[in-house]
């Protein structure tokens, strides 16, 4: 089973159940970084809020990032740049610097254990191949206040080509700081809720969302759910991605905190250090493919141990964990209202959603108290950029497309139950359709519907996760059917074993 060092390590939240119905200015979806500073600032604003997550508070996607906090952007500020404009790669910059600002501020304000601290950020090539792209970075760095410093070596045992340093970045443990801010939000004001799932939001007059067993009744909704839930047109400009991580615990060395970005094409890795009591590990993240379209995906950690042991003196892998991440079209993320009325968004933070989801909760809180937010207009939900879209639409809307035709003739994955080993799943057919079936280590068979509840696609077995994975939207599922993340609302249908198979 996999388990990320930050929800091993941070204190644990004790919220309630909802089991009622009740009525408030602002309902929000999640329970992670966006959802969780989206609350405070509303409710320190005066709005009466409840926060809904569905199962604890950071336990989804902030749970299990890389705890980084940066300026610069997954994809490179020079594509930015390229892709834009100056200005706005400009804009982008200084955006995230502010978030970033305002999460130490916060960190101070409430004296929030997390260890947060300012740390330099490194890209560097370990061949001379990638080299351009450290000088592209460097050209454009420049242009936005980050003093960068070209070097020729590391603070680590890598071989280095070229690399580049960016001083007064930040890392923290962010499950650590999600659920102790959690703790500091004016109770008066807001309500938080654990283990409350929503599965229908009726759009009325008033927003109304029901779980299992309570309803709440709102003016707005915040969906910081990662991706919207339910089915937008906005999600044919998201595209759902994994990438993976170890915490590798140190028998001896002493690296140098920071953060460290490898451009090397073949399995992108960055790299991170952090002490818990005693003891040193070196994060190694990196490997990244779209959801539910991999055959072995055990291999990502596999690849991300040998690249720790090639480098470091590594006693053992205590901790091994993936996350989801969705890259936009255009390559900026998409933040405010929805076509929707009075339904509000935060989605497509690619790799860099903890320093997006601050600012979203920013740009939000002030877009529901009528304020103007000198970023809104950049991240703005409802754009249309066809242009700066179109290569990155094309291909990945071809992608999901041939999801769908490559799984109505399909053969399944098993031809009998039998086949399936405890701990796995395999999709088998059943009198012409496709069930998605789990084999618990007890030797009981778990059946369900293959088909995602989002939009139909097939289910794929997630053999590292032990999850079924949707490979069109990025829907996942728990090896019993529940719903774990993704745009879908309900779980997977439930089927009745047929003796004969």
């Amino acid at each position: 089973m996999t388990s990320s060092i930050w929800n091993s390590t941070a204190p644990l939240t004790n919220f309630p159940t909802l089991k009622e119905s009740i009525v408030v200015d602002v309902a929000i979806v999640g329970g992670g970084i966006t959802g969780v500073t989206s609350a405070y600032l509303l409710a320190k604003s005066g709005k009466k809020v409840a926060l809904l997550e569905a199962e604890k508070i950071s336990g989804g996607t902030s749970g299990y990032s890389t705890g980084n906090l940066y300026a610069m952007v997954d994809k490179r500020l020079h594509h930015i740049q390229s892709k834009w404009s100056e200005e706005t790669a400009g804009k982008v910059a200084r955006s995230r610097m502010t978030a970033v600002n305002f999460i130490e501020n916060l960190v101070k304000e409430h004296q929030i254990d997390c260890d947060f601290r300012r740390v330099p950020w490194y890209l560097f090539s370990e061949t001379d191949k990638k080299d351009k792209t450290i000088e592209k970075e460097i050209a454009a760095a420049a242009h936005y206040n980050l003093e960068v410093h070209e070097l020729d070596d590391l603070p680590l045992p890598v071989p280095v080509s070229k690399a580049i340093k960016v001083d007064q970045q930040a890392q923290f443990n962010p499950s650590a700081f999600v659920r102790k801010l959690a703790q500091k939000i004016d109770s008066e004001n807001c309500r938080i809720f654990e283990n409350s799932p929503v599965y229908h939001i009726e759009k009325e007059e008033e927003l109304i969302l029901s779980t299992a067993s309570g309803t709440v009744t709102a003016q707005k909704v915040i969906l910081a759910t990662h991706t919207p839930k339910g089915i937008y047109a906005l999600q044919t400009a998201l595209y759902p991605y994994r990438e993976y991580a170890i915490a590798a615990k140190l028998k001896s060395g002493d690296i140098p905190e920071g953060i460290y970005w490898d451009t090397e094409a073949d399995f992108h890795t960055s790299m991170r250090t952090y002490s818990k009591g005693e003891d040193n590990y070196v994060l190694v993240l990196g490997g990244h493919h779209k959801v539910g379209q991999e055959d072995d995906y055990s291999r990502f950690y596999e690849k991300l141990e040998q690249n720790a042991r090639r480098f470091f003196d590594v006693e053992e892998i205590e901790y091994k964990w993936s996350a989801q991440h969705y890259k936009p079209a255009d390559g900026l993320p998409y933040i405010g209202e929805s076509p929707d009325d009075n339904i509000f968004l935060a989605t497509g933070f690619s790799t860099d959603g903890l320093t997006y989801g601050v600012l979203s909760a920013m740009i939000l809180n002030d877009q529901l108290n009528d304020r103007h937010n000198e970023w809104s207009d950049l991240y703005k939900a409802s754009r249309f950029t066809p242009v700066k879209s179109a290569k990155n639409f094309i291909k990945e809307n071809l992608n999901v497309a041939k999801q769908y035709l490559k799984d109505l003739p399909r053969k399944a994955e098993a031809d009998s139950f039998s086949e399936i080993m405890p701990g796995q799943g395999k999709v088998v057919e059943v009198d012409d359709e496709k069930w998605a079936v789990f084999k618990d280590d007890a030797g009981q068979l778990h059946c369900q519907s293959a088909v995602c509840t989002h939009m139909d696609c097939i289910v794929d077995w997630n053999d590292a996760e032990k999850s079924w994975d949707c490979p069109c939207h990025g829907s996942r599922f728990k090896a019993t059917g529940e719903v774990i993340e993704g745009p879908a609302f309900s779980p997977l249908d439930k089927r009745s074993m047929n003796p004969k198979k």
